[in-house]
């Protein structure tokens, strides 16, 4: 199946072995367990430990039953007695099988029919063993429900990152330090909600799908609508909607929801993630500042019981006020460099002495943007609101009256992440319809990612938007500072992954499924552009020092604050690893580049790039397609082994 680890040959024997099993179990006791449909519980194992803690060793309370259900987790029988271990969502508790207690024919279904794995059951009372842990001595069994796969890794320990991320419910089942994490996230969207609602803000839904993706300037996933014959978007951002409503007088509003982005993947990136945004009228961007902290510090105490806390090996406290400082004061800081004084030019000059990648006539306040991205963002390790962002790069912001060329933005920074963006609302009709249109300029001369043009928000804003503060904050990231968790992944539950194999492969799952045959697709290259070969002809001993050889990709990730580049760690055969920078991130995802063969230049002289040294070239193969360019890195069969030279 696409998207799903393969299975080991002991797993498929003992799924084979338990459903032989269960087969039997049918035949010849006339029982299924797929039949239960309820089981009386009135304790969990949490409340049985709280109630009953005080028992001390050798002490029972028979009289006293308890009804619980879970699944078991470990058995060890011996002869006419079992010990076990059941856990439910609460915790584990050891559980006492006895023949004399239970009874001939329930000690006998018990011992041949019930595996570890299994969901049952029981009733019992409570007692502490000779070792002091308090332990159900059963009375009554049931089987509610047969496991036909094992267990993981026994149960303990799973640490497998691709099986946990794809078999989550097996991760739940193993982790229970996992489960925790969810219930903390639980928690910290509760306090999200208490907050704002405390402070009279109504919850409301938008829509996630639109015509316009706008809010953001992101790429968004399109689908198509049949009954309208026409192409839509998944929402990137829900803010516009939210302003609308400010407009027609609904007062505070929120909504916590789905957003979508068609951009890479990585520790801090989710194609699908959890927002919220919150609209204020008659509120600035400095009340959105204030309400950011009492949010997070609320949710740290709901959730650790503490604001300071530690993630991943760092102190963070979210207790005392969070720092606030403007770009410009923090690139005087770290790169002593003041943007409130120099011109566009001197700007360019100091981006080259900085090996910042500019073009010719980029302006001061876009050059300023990246040396915060490139020199600050990193140094930001406590809470720290970073303000006066340009207008040029926040087209929904208020301009700050005093200095026009900045505005009323903020976004806060955590350990070198942005957790929040917020504003004062820019709500003036003309600048607004001026700024869509600057960015439609911005597009047309090839930016990817700029705010599309939104007519039927214009006449929104001309029907008066009080002033309006706003802010949104990413709930996947908090939860991860929250919950000391290295990865987005690891506060997702269900994280998007990529299918084994590719697309191809789970189309072909998909059609294997169906019983269909999956046609053998011949490429098209009707529509492909090749580039002309070159005239000229090339000194032979000058191409023949280029030293081609057979790389494989040992790892590769998305370079950070780069759209297009990645950074491969290569085995090039000489026992070092080699670092190769290669701006394809529009054409693959780093994922699906581990393991890879493939073809590298390696004795080019090292370049810098994004602050990294770039030691040589990957290969690739270009051709234009319907006036879009087309490219494949070239690869190689894995049996040539790392560092075979090409001739």
């Amino acid at each position: 199946m696409a998207g799903v680890p393969a299975v080991s040959a002991s797993e498929t024997e003992i799924l084979r072995q338990r459903i032989d099993k269960l087969n039997r179990l049918r035949e010849e006791e006339g029982y299924n367990p797929f039949e239960n449909e309820k089981w009386d519980v009135d304790h969990s194992v949490a409340q049985i430990k709280e109630q009953f803690a005080h028992l001390d060793v050798d002490q029972a309370v028979a009289e006293h039953k308890v009804s619980m259900a879970g699944r078991l987790m470990t058995v060890r029988r011996q002869g006419k007695a079992a010990f076990a271990h059941m856990q439910d969502e609460t915790g584990t508790m050891q559980l006492y099988f006895r023949f004399d207690t239970m009874g001939e024919e329930a000690y006998t279904f018990f011992k041949k029919w019930i595996d570890s794995g299994d969901i049952i059951g029981v009733v019992g009372h409570p007692f502490r063993t000779q070792k002091g842990e308090l332990t159900i001595a059963v009375e009554k069994c049931r089987l509610l429900s047969k496991a036909l796969r094992p267990l993981p890794e026994k149960w303990h320990g799973l640490t497998d990152m691709e099986v946990r991320y794809r078999k989550r419910y097996v991760d739940l089942i193993a982790n229970p330090d996992v489960r925790e994490v969810f219930r903390k996230r639980s928690k910290i969207i509760s306090t999200f909600r208490r907050v704002l609602e405390d402070h009279g803000t109504l919850e409301v839904e938008t829509p996630i799908l639109s015509y316009i993706a706008g809010g953001a300037n992101a790429r968004p996933f399109i689908t198509y609508h049949n009954a309208q014959n026409t192409n839509m978007f998944l929402r990137i951002a829900v803010e516009l909607f939210l302003k609308r409503l400010v407009v027609g007088m609904m007062g505070r509003v929120y909504e916590i929801g789905k957003n979508f982005r068609n951009e890479g993947m990585d520790l801090m990136h989710n194609p699908e993630f959890t927002m919220m945004e919150v609209y204020w009228p008659y509120c600035n961007y400095e009340d959105m500042m204030n309400l950011t902290e009492e949010i997070i510090r609320e949710s740290a105490i709901a959730a650790n019981g503490t604001a300071k806390l530690n993630w991943q090996g760092i102190d963070l406290d979210f207790e005392k006020p969070f720092r606030r400082a403007t770009m410009v004061d923090l690139v005087k800081e770290y790169c002593n460099i003041d943007f409130a004084t120099i011109t566009d030019e001197e700007a360019r000059e100091e981006a080259r002495k900085h090996k910042i990648e500019i073009h010719a006539t980029e302006s001061r306040f876009s050059i300023l943007t990246k040396f915060v991205e490139e020199f600050v963002e990193d140094k930001l390790i406590q809470p720290t609101f970073v303000m006066g962002h340009p207008v040029e790069i926040s087209p929904l912001s208020k301009k700050d009256p005093e200095n026009p060329d900045y505005t009323h933005r903020f976004e806060l920074f955590c350990c070198g992440k942005e957790l929040s963006n917020g504003y004062s609302e820019l709500n003036d009709p003309i600048d607004q319809k001026a700024r869509f249109i600057d960015q439609m300029k911005k597009k047309a001369e090839g930016e990817d990612e700029t705010h599309p043009y939104d007519e039927d928000f214009i006449e929104a804003l001309e029907q008066g938007l009080p002033p309006t503060g706003g802010l949104g904050i990413g709930i996947d990231r908090v939860v991860m500072f929250l919950t000391n968790s290295r990865s987005i992944r690891d506060v997702i539950l269900f994280p998007t992954m990529k299918p084994l194999g590719g697309a191809d492969a789970a189309i072909k799952a998909e059609n294997q499924a169906a019983d269909v045959k999956a046609p053998i697709e011949k490429p098209d290259f009707s529509n492909v552009k090749i580039e002309p070969l070159f005239e000229e002809f090339v000194d032979f001993e000058t191409f023949s020092k280029s030293d081609f050889r057979v790389v494989k990709v040992k790892n590769c990730v998305a370079v950070n604050k780069s759209k297009k580049l990645l950074q491969f760690t290569l085995d090039d055969g000489t026992g070092t690893d080699r670092t190769i920078l290669s701006g394809i991130h529009e054409y693959y995802e780093p994922e699906e580049l581990i393991g890879k063969t493939c073809v590298a230049i390696v004795n080019l002289p090292p370049r810098k790039m994004m602050g990294i040294d770039s030691c040589g070239m990957l290969i690739s193969a270009l051709h234009e397609e319907n006036g879009a360019e087309g490219l494949n890195l070239l690869m190689l069969d894995d049996r040539i082994p790392a560092g075979a030279k090409l001739y």
